[in-house]
């Protein structure tokens, strides 16, 4: 039996929001890939939002310019913590920046988790 070559989804590093805490406050930076939409309505402190899909009339697509605008705003070798509203956007984000990023963890649970465990966000002003 041939054994299958490894995917890059393989490669990646999913910590949990308390690891990922932990990252950001040593120096990680934190990259929310949610809609503009999502991130409007509340976010982890000191975030970059580039979405990883948008929202249209036919569902959800894939932002054919995520990595432009990733490799635009980031140095390949800074370190980030990726996010999105539940863990599974942030996964498909992640494999794909570990193409051209040395160091890139993917938040398991994403930003749900996050306010789950009462970790502080940004929120517009009408919502505190």
């Amino acid at each position: 039996m041939a054994s299958q070559p490894c995917s890059r989804a393989d490669e990646v590093v999913t910590v949990d929001v308390h690891a990922a805490r932990h990252l950001l406050r040593s120096g990680h930076r934190y990259l929310d890939v949610r809609t503009e939409e999502e991130f409007k309505k509340g976010h982890v402190e000191n975030s970059l939002n580039i979405p990883y899909m948008f929202n249209t009339p036919q569902g959800r697509v894939k932002n054919q310019k995520f990595m432009e605008q990733v490799s635009a705003a980031c140095g390949k070798e800074e370190k980030l913590v990726v996010g999105c509203q539940s863990g599974v956007r942030s996964l498909y984000a992640t494999t794909d920046l570990t193409a051209e990023f040395k160091h890139v963890s993917n938040m398991g649970g994403g930003y749900e988790a996050w306010l789950e465990s009462g970790f502080a966000v940004n929120k517009p002003q009408d919502e505190l």
